[in-house]
């Protein structure tokens, strides 16, 4: 089993799953501001069972979507981390660097501050050479904590999710890309 990377910050711990985290998790994952840019709420069901994917991942990989925790209050916030895309893409195999945060949450820059000592992680004990991120096109709070975070976007690379209909108002996604020297040499 690989060691357990642990990123944190001054005010954040990115940490792995607890039992006591699935219900505030379903309960943003059932808020419909929070999943505007999915195509659908999740379920009480849906919700635990993604804990179960992130805490299997973590356990393989030492790696994954990590919990994520306010160090001040305790509160669990949502996941920032890493998760390697299941379906086929021209970018794909690829890990993927993506974020879900309670509303609560917002505009407090902790997923730009969460995401940054992820890509430390990626980078570092990671051993990662590429990270990308992807959203549907339209949202653009995602888009901003990607900049920030110093990935940039070529137009050539936006694409249609192959888990979505065509024409579905989600399906047109753009991607981001950040590669380990750029970050590495941004991060000086």
């Amino acid at each position: 089993m690989p060691e357990l990377i642990e990123p944190t910050t001054d005010r954040l711990l990115l940490r792995p799953w607890r039992a006591a985290d699935r219900e505030p998790f379903a309960a943003l994952n059932s808020d419909p501001e929070v999943m505007e840019h999915f195509p659908a709420l999740l379920t009480r069901e849906a919700s635990d069972a993604m804990v179960d994917r992130c805490i299997a991942a973590m356990a393989e990989q030492g790696w994954g979507l990590w919990a994520l925790e306010v160090r001040a209050s305790g509160r669990f916030v949502g996941f920032v981390g890493l998760s390697v895309p299941s379906f086929e893409a021209p970018f794909t195999p690829c890990v993927e660097i993506g974020w879900r945060l309670a509303r609560a949450a917002w505009g407090q820059g902790y997923a730009v501050e969460a995401a940054r000592a992820v890509l430390d992680a990626a980078y570092g004990p990671g051993g990662l050479d590429e990270v990308v991120s992807f959203t549907a096109q339209g949202n653009t709070r995602s888009r901003r904590v990607m900049e920030r975070i110093g990935m940039s976007r070529d137009p050539a690379d936006d694409f249609d999710h192959p888990r979505l209909p065509p024409g579905h108002r989600l399906s047109r996604h753009v991607l981001y890309r950040l590669g380990r020297s750029t970050r590495l040499s941004s991060a000086r």
